[in-house]
């Protein structure tokens, strides 16, 4: 009796122990309907974050059936959950909804813009009509991108750079030139993690870049009009009037002109965490709009009858509208401009209906409509730092406790000052945190003093550099504008100043080899999570943050770095210093192997390193690495080598690097990359641990239609 009913009991106790998941995922269902009931306000904003989810996955899904099994199976299981009527059903639908409508989208644009490129190098004399003028005035170089007349070996527009002695005033929007010039196909990155340019000109349908060669001559004369015309020319004023070292920060603030400023400006306002006042945005926007409402306000008032019968609210604010869309038209409708100017009208627009306007939807408002135009904005560290900064500021301000500690309150002037200060401290750590990731994701830096540069600068920015520069340009049309450009001049060379002393203080900057993109997203998941919930689970993102931060700053140094073709090494040491094989490697160069190591410094010469022996023609250098020493042979000179000699060399290394191609009997050990193995793989990061791996920019790229190591790749 026991063995035929042991069998039974046994099958008795399966209903039981399905019984209880089916109650445990019954009663986690319940708890997850009522969360999002309490928070249904919010979910509008994940249905955004999910369109622009779906537009990034476009980017790093490799392939085309990749990206079209994402949108499939996202369609698939949306109409799954549309079979059912509960709130975590909808949410689910419309976020797989929004997802896969994201990516579909930026695959039509990508493929709506899609284009012939260059294939290799080629020096040909171009005729065309010049369809933009960008002056680089740190440089002293101007760029102009051509739309050329139908030469049917070369790419329908092409970006050419010019020397100041080769450009003429002549040389404006529409005026026809022609010219020789060294082309070459738009440069993918030149090492893993690098900046891919190729992206950018993809989307801009720019097919070739290049250098001109001789004198432009210029067939149809037509000087620079309209908004192009006056901002080159209301940057030449602020250059020739500001008195000081801070005209090419000020022509960027008047004009949205980056290139103005000079090199060693620029990496000591990225140092110091004040880069971001650089680039028009929120803070120059509200500036403009704020001093044109108080302004037209306070001049509006003095008319008694106006002021009896007309909304001055509201006419001021129509004022200060016309003023941040004529500054967003002023400054080239960068994205974060255009962002900034469409939360403003959007604020302006919810102070007219008496509503209240800065919120996360203005925000979530802001970047679908950025997203519908341009998806392929999102990629770009531009849209990125812009939309999480604000994101972080409107999130801070609206948590209970945060508003309970700056509220006003009638505690006199100390107390103001108090929560005045608490306020910009607060905000300066939100923003630098919130900021962090995309920093070192992007530019493989971040500053560490930031928050407290940050309460200096933007207060002096906002209150005194930006009005200073508008009076002085404006009292210069009856000759007055003297004494505020001297005010505008005292100030920039304090924000220079400030921006020089924090960037060179010991320990400003923390810098990492490379972030990976699931570290990225893991910071980006975890920071969406605490900025766009409102109840205590919103903390659940933090652990999410932490560890895409600890992937970053733990991610490993690679031993050596290569650029694309062959020319120029990085070899880092066991402290982490990086050596170059040429010395006389530009700054370019220099910066982009600096930050693909990871160093903040200088990066001496290979030949200089004890690791090395060098001659004229190549530099044998050792690496202890993983418990064992490779040995790094790398050609630096085009001089005859001899066969037997070079194949020698080669069967005694472990690695071989030569920007030539190499013979066939050049065996190393372990890796070879020469001219014909890097022509296929582009710019190489090789890290020599325990399990020795190569990665490739060919690897990150290769499923990209602008990649030159694309199947697809137009030539």
């Amino acid at each position: 009796m026991e063995g035929l009913q042991a069998p039974e009991q046994r099958g008795s106790m399966q209903p039981g122990r399905l019984g209880g998941l089916v109650s445990a995922w019954a009663l986690a269902c319940k708890g997850l309907e009522r969360l999002l009931e309490v928070e249904r306000a919010q979910l509008p904003l994940w249905i955004v974050v999910a369109f622009g989810a779906g537009v990034a996955l476009w980017f790093v899904a490799p392939g085309d059936e990749a990206r079209a099994g994402f949108m499939l199976l996202g369609l698939g299981l949306a109409g799954l959950a549309a079979r059912g009527s509960s709130r975590t059903r909808r949410v689910a639908m419309a976020v797989l909804i929004a997802a896969s409508i994201g990516c579909g989208w930026i695959w039509l644009r990508a493929e709506s813009v899609a284009h012939e490129k260059l294939g290799g190098v080629r020096i040909a004399t171009v005729t065309g009509t010049v369809e933009t003028v960008e002056p680089l005035i740190a440089k002293d170089k101007w760029r102009l991108t051509l739309r050329l007349d139908g030469e049917e070996v070369l790419p329908e527009r092409v970006r050419i750079s010019l020397r100041d002695a080769q450009y003429e005033a002549v040389m404006g929007a529409g005026a026809r030139v022609r010219l020789r010039a060294r082309l070459t196909p738009p440069p993918s990155m030149s090492v893993p993690g690098g900046y891919d340019f190729a992206r950018t000109a993809w989307f801009r349908q720019i097919g070739a870049v290049g250098t001109a060669l001789g004198e432009v001559e210029v067939l149809g004369q037509r000087a620079p009009s309209g908004l192009a015309a006056w901002r080159i020319d209301l940057g030449q004023e602020v250059r020739e009037r500001l008195p000081g070292r801070g005209d090419g920060i000020a022509t960027a603030l008047a004009t949205g002109d980056k290139n103005a400023v000079t090199l060693e400006d620029a990496e000591a306002m990225r140092r110091s965490g004040l880069a971001h006042l650089l680039a028009v945005s929120g803070l120059h926007i509200a500036a403009v709009v704020g001093g044109a409402m108080i302004v037209s306000l306070k001049l509006l008032a003095l008319w008694p009858a106006l002021a009896a019968r007309t909304n001055l609210i509201i006419v001021s604010a129509a004022i200060g509208a016309l003023a941040g869309v004529g500054y967003t038209l002023l400054t080239g409708m960068q994205v974060p401009t255009v962002r900034a100017c469409i939360a403003a009208l959007l604020v302006l627009l919810g102070m007219a209906l008496g509503r209240e306007a800065l919120s996360l939807r203005l925000v979530a408002a802001g970047a679908v409509i950025i997203l519908l135009i341009r998806p392929e904005a999102i990629a770009g560290a531009s849209f990125q730092l812009s939309f999480a900064a604000v994101t972080a500021i409107i999130a801070l301000h609206a948590h209970q406790r945060v508003r309970g500690w700056i509220a006003p309150r009638d505690d006199g002037v100390s107390g103001r000052m108090a929560r005045g200060f608490l306020a910009l401290l607060l905000t300066g750590l939100a923003v630098e945190l919130a900021l962090m990731p995309f920093a070192l994701f992007h530019f493989h830096k971040s500053g560490l003093y930031g928050v407290a540069a940050n309460l200096i600068a933007i207060p002096l920015t906002t209150f005194v550099i930006m009005p200073a520069l508008g009076l002085a340009l404006l009292f210069d049309l009856i000759g007055l504008g003297a004494p505020f450009w001297w005010v505008a001049g005292l100030t920039l060379d304090a924000l220079t100043g400030l921006a020089h002393g924090v960037a060179n203080s010991p320990g400003a900057v923390a810098m990492v080899p490379s972030m990976s993109d699931a570290g990225f997203a893991l910071c980006i998941a975890g920071f969406l999570w605490m900025c766009l919930w409102q109840r205590r689970w919103r903390w659940w993102g933090l652990p999410l943050w932490l560890v895409g931060m600890g992937l970053a700053f733990t991610a490993p140094r690679p031993a050596l770095l290569v650029t694309g073709d062959g020319r120029h090494l990085a070899l880092m040491d066991a402290t982490g210093v990086p050596y170059l094989l040429r010395a006389r490697a530009g700054d370019f160069v220099r910066d982009m192997l600096a930050e693909g190591a990871g160093h903040d410094g200088d990066l001496p010469a290979l030949e200089d390193s004890p690791l090395a022996r060098c001659n004229r023609d190549a530099c044998l250098a050792v690496v202890e690495e993983g418990g064992r020493a490779w040995r790094v042979l790398a050609t630096r000179s085009r001089d005859f080598i001899a066969w037997r000699e070079l194949v020698e060399a080669c069967a005694e290394a472990d690695i071989v690097v030569s920007e030539r191609r190499l013979p066939e009997a050049c065996s190393p050990r372990w890796l070879k990359l020469d001219r014909e193995t890097l022509a296929r793989t582009g710019g190489v990061a090789v890290h020599l641990g325990a399990v020795p791996r190569v990665e490739t920019v060919a690897a990150r790229t290769h499923y990209l239609p602008w990649s030159p190591y694309s199947a697809s790749s137009g030539s």
